[in-house]
């Protein structure tokens, strides 16, 4: 299983400071605690409520939000704080206690809506909750072991390929059907799963790795950045940044695969409605292209999909 991580990210709310986590700490609810009193469910909440000055301690999907009292700046704790969330979990300890009972377990509520993509072959279904936390791209039914919602879309005879990231599955369709044939049946099939309580992905794979045609590489790009020379990393600072908000409003994903010094080529990946765009050629050369060169001029000339 992969080690947890923790980030420190601030909110709107100087009082509440999110630990996010590179894995799933619930699955289908969310818990606040006011007390230690209340947190008897949550030994991990427990935990952080022996610090004198945690008011208020929320868990979610993948964080923990803590409101603090004012006799402290998080400035000051913050680090000491993401580093014990961190060994608290890597211990294996409880983070939020089953509970026993014979009651049928509630349907999450959840809504799910269609949206066309600039690549006709793919169409993107939104859910209104978070489903994974790293992007993941499936070719074929082969690649969705550890996928259990890929694996079942794959049973459509006119699915294609399946790409999950944050709250949205993008779904790449053969010419065989329709979109107006078959868009509803996939919303309703999805926003069914997601309302049971099944899982998306399991838990152990939620670390995104690329299918086998891609650089395994690529995989540990995100752990390996402070490995990588200046100009690779500036690059990957400004996909993260500029461009892949874009491209995920589409229902698509770009990601780092190499730079070449000598040619000044960054190659990249293509995931998603990006990959087999009719346009993605276009607006790899008229968009990213431009804005690299730019941004670091006289160091990246070129920007090539190694998939498309």
């Amino acid at each position: 299983m992969n080690p947890y991580t923790v980030n420190i990210e601030p909110t709107s709310n100087s009082a509440i400071v999110k630990f996010e986590t590179n894995q799933f700490l619930t699955r289908h609810e969310s818990f606040e605690f006011g007390n230690i009193e209340e947190a008897q469910k949550s030994p991990l909440a427990q935990q952080l409520f022996h610090l004198p000055f945690v008011k208020t301690v929320f868990i979610a999907q993948n964080f923990i939000a803590i409101e603090k009292y004012n006799i402290i700046e998080w400035a000051d704790v913050q680090d000491e704080v993401a580093d014990q969330l961190k060994e608290y979990l890597n211990s294996g300890a409880t983070i939020i206690k089953a509970e026993n009972t014979t009651e049928p377990s509630k349907k999450v509520p959840v809504t799910v809506y269609a949206e066309t993509t600039p690549n006709p072959s793919v169409m993107r279904f939104v859910a209104n909750k978070k489903l994974v936390i790293a992007p993941t791209e499936f070719k074929n039914i082969d690649a969705t072991k550890n996928a259990p919602i890929a694996r079942e879309l794959f049973n459509f005879p006119f699915v294609k390929e399946v790409f999950i990231d944050e709250n949205y599955i993008s779904i790449n369709k053969y010419d065989v059907a329709e979109w107006n044939d078959i868009a509803m049946e996939l919303r309703e099939f999805i926003t069914k799963y997601i309302q049971a309580g099944k899982d998306i992905v399991l838990k152990e794979s939620l670390k995104s790795v690329p299918d086998n045609s891609i650089s395994t590489e690529q995989a540990n790009v995100s752990v390996s950045k402070e490995n990588l020379d200046p100009v690779s990393q500036q690059v990957i600072d400004i996909l993260e940044e500029y461009i892949k908000p874009a491209v995920a409003s589409d229902g698509g994903n770009i990601m780092f695969d190499s730079y070449n010094e000598e040619t000044k080529t960054v190659k990249v990946i293509l995931q998603g409605a990006c990959s087999g765009c009719p346009s993605s050629t276009a607006t790899l050369k008229n968009g990213i292209e431009t804005m690299m060169r730019d941004m670091l001029a006289g160091k990246v000339d070129y920007v090539e999909a190694v998939n498309g």
